[in-house]
């Protein structure tokens, strides 16, 4: 009796393991199809993306009857020269400090400004609470097109100084274009940090402002560096907006300076300066992505992770 009970549970688990080994067999092909796939789609893209990016670089070194003759081939001698007449000829080096001085301030004021509002909207309840978190989330439904010809009526009859056209005008607007994602980000961010923290530096005596400034602001840091590397990708990238509030030649970004010297390309044809314009462009995105990856990363994973 001892020997046939026994039996049975082997018969079964026997059987159970037949039936294990046939599903899992079932799903590695699956699996295996899928991964593939996945890994196709993803190869795909990393072509459709880095492939111009390559041909950008090796023809910024080329002259430009060769650009036009053999645009698909490698550079026979390398033209540092082309180079040097986008940044002085082309004007490229106006343009980039220009764009690294609205940037800056503009990404500086995002952020200090969009952290401030998320904190204060994720921690603290008052009347209005929610409906201005709501305003914040419905900035972003605004399409750009839509707005850049009442901005452009702003900031020419602002009250007491015109801004059309000038460096503040221009830091403001990407502000404002750039503020309803940050503070959309950072209030759900602060939401995932502990309140604990806080509490002990209020009990310690620490006002409101230092608790932020030195307690909470160190905390959300992976959550500024991912925010604060969009804000700086969508700022520098920026074209429609300068394009219609900065009609100032001086004061023109990178974006405006490229336009401009593919116009000019039809009478000078230096093909070889305006690809080395285009480098020289992409450069500062490049490096900040390469540097800060996993900072983006680990911003991007924080609140679900906690």
């Amino acid at each position: 009796m001892t020997t046939e009970a026994g039996a049975v549970p082997a018969k079964e688990s026997a059987a159970a393991e037949r039936r294990g080994g046939r599903e899992t067999g079932r799903r590695r092909p699956e699996g295996a199809v899928l991964n593939v796939f996945s890994h196709g789609i993803l190869i795909v893209w990393a072509l459709m993306v880095g492939l111009p990016l390559i041909w950008v670089l090796w023809s910024s070194f080329k002259s430009s009857g060769d650009i036009l003759s053999s645009p698909w081939s490698l550079p026979r001698s390398f033209h540092f020269e082309n180079w040097a007449h986008a940044w002085e000829r082309a004007s490229i080096g106006r343009y980039f400090g220009n764009t690294i001085i609205v940037v800056g301030c503009s990404v500086i004021g995002t952020m200090v400004l969009g952290s401030m509002a998320g904190y204060v909207l994720a921690r603290f309840s008052f009347p209005g609470n929610r409906f201005i978190y709501y305003l914040f989330v419905a900035g972003m439904s605004f399409p750009v097109f839509m707005l850049v010809i009442p901005l452009f009526f702003v900031l020419r009859d602002f009250p007491g100084v015109t801004l059309l056209a000038t460096y503040p005008g221009l830091i403001l607007v990407y502000i404002a274009f750039s503020l309803p994602f940050t503070v959309f980000f950072m209030t759900a961010f602060f939401r995932t940090l502990p309140t604990s923290v806080a509490e002990a530096a209020m009990i310690d005596g620490a006002s409101h402002t230092r608790t932020f400034f030195q307690v909470m602001l160190p905390m959300a840091k992976p959550g500024l560096i991912s925010i604060g590397i969009f804000n700086f990708l969508g700022q520098w990238n920026q074209y429609l907006l300068p394009m219609v509030l900065n009609q100032n030649e001086h004061h023109y970004v990178l974006t405006q300076g490229l336009a401009q010297i593919a116009l000019q390309q039809g009478y000078d044809g230096d093909w070889g300066g305006l690809m080395a314009g285009m480098v020289i462009a992409m450069l500062p995105v490049l490096v900040v992505y390469f540097l800060f990856q996993r900072q983006v990363q680990a911003g991007l994973t924080a609140g679900a992770l906690k």
